[in-house]
């Protein structure tokens, strides 16, 4: 078996850390449930009819989602895989532009050191991603076997 690079194992554990972050934010969205609903209505009249949306459900789907969609992706990743490091840098990319459309509505203060906290865990995952030594590992594609 051939050594994996230091540049994927650090963007293996980085991404490990990104579930694990994914998860305090999931957590924090359930326990601040009304500071999110009270950070919402701002932009609201109080007479809209309009109706807060449910948070709680809708961060648990996206986080069973992305967290479950990387942890399948790590083992191709890690056997080498230029498809799954594609794949794997196309969620983080969508994380990252998610994050920062969250930034833009004023989220709690909580939420807003949750994000900006994970930009830089973000960078450095899609750095590593792209890194000399990573592309270096990944499987060649191989020509169709001819008939």
């Amino acid at each position: 078996m051939i050594q994996q690079p230091r540049s994927l194992v650090l963007a293996v554990r980085l991404l490990l850390g990104l579930v694990a972050l994914g998860a305090v934010v999931t957590v924090l969205t359930a326990v601040e449930r009304d500071a999110l609903i009270r950070a919402w209505s701002v932009g609201h009249p109080s007479d809209s009819s309009i109706q807060a949306p449910a948070f709680v459900p809708v961060a648990v789907v996206l986080y069973v989602v992305y967290a479950g969609l990387m942890l399948v992706l790590l083992p191709f990743l890690r056997g080498g895989y230029n498809w799954a490091r594609w794949s794997m840098f196309a969620l983080v990319a969508i994380i990252v532009i998610s994050t920062l459309a969250a930034l833009r509505t004023s989220p709690p203060t909580l939420f807003v050191v949750c994000s900006v906290a994970s930009l830089p865990l973000n960078a450095a995952i899609l750095y590593l991603l792209v890194h000399r030594d990573t592309h270096a590992f990944m499987r060649d594609e191989q020509e169709p076997a001819q008939v």
